[in-house]
């Protein structure tokens, strides 16, 4: 599966759910239900590659200004929902996640945010697939510290000294 595919993958399946992050997840599992076995252990290592490489001060910063707060959880979730908005958002907010304040037409901190259900969907559909578990991926481990300058993110004012237009938008 090269890039495109699993970026497909993703966008149909938002589409398919009207962005629902819950249904998203669903929807991804029906589509990852008709490749086979090694299809969807390449789509997993894509989506895991992709969460390894938000695991960064400042898309922590940005998930701590749009949800008013973020744990590590809360910021795990984060990063699933910021996949599932498709290559354009999440290239974006990698480069500047300050961007994301023009990236996001609209987002609801209740409803918004939140998509841990994807980081599992690749789970899901190979258990249901082969009856067993997805084996190890094979890839490297993720970084045992968010990549990039520190932030505190429980720092109103560095927040929004960092990423300003988020801010702006979102916490003004």
């Amino acid at each position: 599966m090269d890039e495109t595919e699993f970026w497909e993958l993703i966008d149909g399946s938002r589409a398919d759910s009207a962005g629902d992050p819950e249904e998203q997840a669903d929807a991804l599992v029906d589509r990852l239900l008709r490749l086979d076995p090694d299809r969807v252990l390449d789509f997993a290592r894509h989506f895991e590659a992709r969460y390894n490489r938000a695991y960064t001060w400042d898309l922590w910063a940005a998930a701590a200004v749009l949800l008013d707060g973020a744990s590590d959880d809360a910021f795990d979730a984060f990063r699933c929902w910021l996949i599932g908005r498709g290559r354009h958002a999440f290239e974006g907010a990698l480069h500047d996640p300050d961007h994301l304040a023009a990236l996001l037409p609209d987002f609801d901190e209740d409803a918004d945010g939140d998509a841990e259900d994807l980081g599992y969907a690749a789970d899901e559909a190979y258990e249901q697939l082969t009856g067993t578990d997805l084996p190890d991926l094979g890839l490297p481990p993720p970084p045992p510290e968010p990549l990039g300058p520190y932030v505190d993110i429980e720092d109103d004012a560095a927040l929004a000294e960092r990423l300003p237009r988020l801010w702006d938008r979102f916490r003004r």
